[in-house]
């Protein structure tokens, strides 16, 4: 099989009737056009995991996830979302044919909701959930003892939950060292950490099974809204607290709690590694110049890598003539509603008539 089962050998066991897929895994890795040049940069490549098939990276998750439920014959799969989670979970269990249930975080995009209704999910959206620690550790312990004791398959997308699940997100790391061994550094988003994590963990696989091979640099990326693991990377520290509530407006990354953010911190040297924060309003106009100057359509936080390597510039931490992998997470319609910052009804032009095109349309 193509997609994630192409690394089965270095999953963990699931028998070839249990596998699903929908064309998961195997996305493109595109050099820079337009960015690239206008930064100074030789070698920048985007990956785009936004090319999945619900749109995001969390495909590979759920394939691995969802697969791992057929074979453990669970009942159902029970899960947390803030959007591209749900959407992805839901897909693969509709394709498996197993029930859905998602409890969604608090204010997450409609746009986001709708794709997951979409494949027939229950969807049940908690106020505070997502937003604050109490809430969300609350509810988390909640699901943990309901899993146990229906036999459904509690997943969500951080290997302190699903570390099987989770890796299914490696295979992004082994793509890459495939297709660009020389890559110097790689931008990742985060918020939980668990995408930063496997790109750790995936990194040092591909490594132990290849000698002479050497992993990237990893930067994770984080808005300063919801910074629980850029600024204890950077400071060497080994005491991390959650946040009381996130503040950053960049959906998909309002996770106050710490979820994987200690094994990163205690993984952090293999491969090296180091942290970006980022404002949100940079995430917004790298999301737009993704889209004006590469034609690629990302949500905001599928700008997050591109924002911090921005950041990492400006710091003079990068070698500009080295090869840079940003990931773009998750595709453009995921969130419609940050769309306004970039392109609104008003910007359109309204044309009377052909006098009035003939006079406008090379203004």
């Amino acid at each position: 099989m193509k997609g994630i089962w192409r690394y089965a050998h270095w999953m963990p066991t699931i028998h070839v009737e249990n596998r699903i897929s929908l064309g998961e895994g195997n996305t493109p890795l595109l050099k820079s056009k337009n960015i690239g040049p206008m930064w100074g940069l030789e070698q920048l490549y985007f990956k785009l995991e936004n090319l999945n098939p619900t749109g995001s990276y969390k495909d590979r998750f759920a394939a691995m996830a969802v697969s791992n439920a057929l074979e453990q014959k669970k009942t159902s799969i029970l899960a947390t979302s803030s959007g591209n989670t749900g959407a992805a979970l839901a897909a693969f269990s509709t394709a498996a044919k197993m029930p859905c249930k998602i409890i969604i975080v608090d204010g997450a995009p409609f746009g986001k909701l709708q794709q997951m209704g979409v494949y027939g999910a229950d969807l049940f959206m908690v106020r505070d959930f997502g937003i604050t620690a109490t809430c969300t550790t609350e509810i988390m312990e909640y699901l943990s003892k309901l899993a146990l004791k229906e036999g459904m398959s509690l997943e969500i997308s951080a290997f302190c939950y699903s570390p099987i699940g989770m890796q299914g997100v490696q295979t992004i790391a082994f793509e890459l060292a495939d297709e660009l061994p020389e890559t110097k550094y790689c931008f990742v988003p985060a918020g939980g950490g668990g995408l930063f994590h496997a790109m750790q963990r995936g990194y040092d696989t591909y490594g132990k099974m290849n000698a002479g091979f050497e992993a990237p640099t990893l930067y994770v990326v984080q808005p300063k809204g919801n910074d629980t693991i850029a600024t204890a990377l950077n400071d060497k520290s080994t005491v991390m607290k959650p946040l009381a509530k996130s503040r950053s407006s960049i959906s998909g990354l309002q996770v106050p709690s710490l979820l994987d953010a200690q094994a990163i911190i205690d993984r952090s040297s293999n491969p090296n590694t180091s942290g970006a924060l980022v404002d949100d309003e940079e995430v917004y106009y790298c999301q737009q110049i993704l889209a004006r100057k590469e034609g690629i359509f990302c949500e905001p936080a599928g700008a997050v890598a591109l924002a911090g390597l921005a950041q990492a510039i400006k710091d003079g931490r990068i070698n500009k003539n080295e090869p840079i992998v940003c990931l773009i997470t998750g595709n453009g319609p995921k969130d419609l509603k940050s769309l306004d910052k970039i392109y609104t009804a008003d910007d359109c032009n309204y044309i009377m008539d052909l006098q009035e095109l003939t006079q406008s349309i090379f203004k």
